[in-house]
């Protein structure tokens, strides 16, 4: 009774992942591996050597890795002050952070493509206090930029919650034992949090690596990334195959990275 219970309970879950996941995944790997007639190929797989799509590739990769490492020292450091300072307020202080999810995410990156073009809010500050104007849009630090905005809370509340979970009385005893500020960060507050550092490495560099409508707005269309290539070859060129061939292949590196982090979270327990 208590199984045909369960059962009942996770069909829909069930059914949504085989609906929204499980299929898309076959479509995708069926157009890779095959040509406009049906026919096996490694074509599209293949094209990934062509200097455009490798380029596109090797760009996405570094942005990834910087905007991941930005967030990562942004929101450590934050993570570690909201825990001292909010304890009593831990639920409205993760409503704080949640809170810029629940708007679209293209709006907040059309707000910041107002806030840094040429004659935007920025550069309006700057010439007003007689400074000169800051041109970054169309360039890697726009994207950069809108992507650590963009995905900072997925790397903070993991953070948080791994931090706000340690035993105070580890850290205490720690102190006791004549550990200074950096010493207990270092080998008691690091090690415990690891799990949420992981966590969060995870969920900001896979997004991170995948966008194309960051780069496409703040990057003015000027710079390509993969997930611009993909999103050009489903959407203009109609060309499915093609863009399933470099989807494969950029599902390959989010498995690596999420294999790389998993393996880490097993180590450090």
């Amino acid at each position: 009774m208590k199984d045909s219970r369960n059962s009942l309970v996770t069909a829909p879950y069930l059914l949504w992942s085989v609906g929204f996941i499980i299929i898309p995944l076959i479509m995708i790997i069926y157009y890779a591996f095959t040509g406009p007639d049906g026919s096996f190929t490694t074509r599209n797989v293949g094209d990934i050597i062509y200097f455009v799509n490798m380029k596109a590739l090797m760009l996405s990769i570094a942005l990834s890795l910087v905007s991941t490492c930005m967030c990562l020292l942004i929101a450590y450091p934050l993570a570690l002050v909201l825990t001292q300072v909010v304890e009593k307020n831990s639920s409205l202080m993760a409503l704080i952070f949640i809170l810029p999810m629940w708007m679209n995410s293209l709006l907040r990156t059309f707000a910041w493509q107002n806030i840094l073009e040429r004659k935007g809010v920025l550069n309006g500050i700057l010439v007003f206090l007689g400074l000169q104007p800051f041109y970054i849009i169309n360039k890697p630090p726009a994207i950069i930029l809108g992507m650590v905005y963009d995905f900072l809370p997925f790397m903070v509340l993991p953070i948080y919650n791994s931090v706000s979970e340690i035993d105070k009385d580890l850290i205490n005893a720690a102190r006791d034992l004549g550990a200074g500020s950096f010493q207990t960060l270092y080998r008691v507050i690091w090690p415990l949090s690891l799990p949420g550092v992981i966590s969060g490495i995870t969920m900001v560099f896979v997004p991170s690596l995948t966008t194309f409508v960051i780069s496409d707005i703040l990057g003015g269309g000027k710079i390509l990334l993969i997930g611009n290539i993909i999103e050009q070859l489903f959407t203009q060129d109609s060309d499915w195959n093609a863009g399933a061939g470099l989807s494969v292949i950029l599902m390959i590196f989010i498995v690596i990275s999420m294999i790389i982090t998993a393996k880490y979270d097993r180590e450090d327990g």
